[in-house]
């Protein structure tokens, strides 16, 4: 019982961090720098603070290499309740990763395009904006494919959380309609121009969002319940 809730708590905790430097990476330090209006602002901003540029890369790709080590504690703690889902769990969580990791050159570009002094000679000021505009606009089409891998992975991960019967079913609920909250965002922005000034776009994140959380701080402080695992447990040997 005592390895079961330890596997629990390093889920948690390693939830947590994605959670954080997820915010940093992909919100946060974005918002510091990119004006998606304005290729010369965006310039302007990350050839002025290029270590927070940096920074957001480094978070990045810590984010994404916990998203590695994430479902696969998770696949520990949870392959007994059904190891298909489970399986399904991991390969769509580790798609979103390989995604990320080919993406994020676009901005190992921007740094070769604000940094190497041939194209700073031979590159107008227009020029090298619009292609630094360009990589970041690649990066941002990439993040938006990956959300749909992002909401993939909660629907079987939800699943076992419901059926496993030593975590709250509430939160099984939550993480599974995360999944379509994410798919209903990401095809709503790809086929409507506006779709971001209507209600929908407002509340179809709310599920993960709650699930997400949740099970984050579930994991981290309660554990699992013992009495439900042990149950469970002997369910399953009988």
């Amino acid at each position: 019982m005592i390895s079961i809730n330890k596997t629990a708590r390093v889920a948690g905790l390693l939830y947590l961090m994605l959670i954080i430097f997820g915010i940093i990476s992909l919100a946060y330090i974005p918002s510091q720098l990119i004006v998606s209006q304005s290729a010369s602002k965006t310039f302007e901003n990350i050839t002025n603070s290029e270590f927070l540029f940096r920074l957001g890369i480094a978070f990045g790709i810590i984010t994404f290499l916990i998203h590695i080590f994430l479902p696969l504690v998770l696949y520990k703690l949870l392959h007994n309740v059904n190891k298909f889902q489970a399986k399904l769990m991991v390969i769509f969580s580790l798609i979103s990763v390989a995604i990320f990791f080919v993406i994020i050159l676009n901005k190992f570009s921007v740094l070769t395009l604000i940094n190497k002094t041939e194209y700073l000679e031979n590159l107008s000021k227009t020029e090298l904006e619009t292609l630094v505009m360009f990589h970041i606009d690649s990066y941002n089409n990439g993040i938006q494919i990956s959300q749909i891998f992002w909401g993939l992975w909660l629907f079987p991960f939800g699943y076992l959380v419901y059926k496993s019967g030593f975590l709250p079913k509430l939160l099984g609920i939550l993480l599974m309609a995360g999944c379509f909250g994410y798919l209903i965002l990401f095809f709503g922005r790809f086929l409507y121009t506006d779709f971001n000034q209507t209600m929908i776009s407002e509340i179809a994140g709310y599920p993960a969002t709650l699930g997400e959380f949740g099970i984050c701080l579930w994991l981290l402080i309660m554990g699992t319940n013992k009495l439900n695992f042990r149950k469970k447990a002997v369910d399953k040997t009988l």
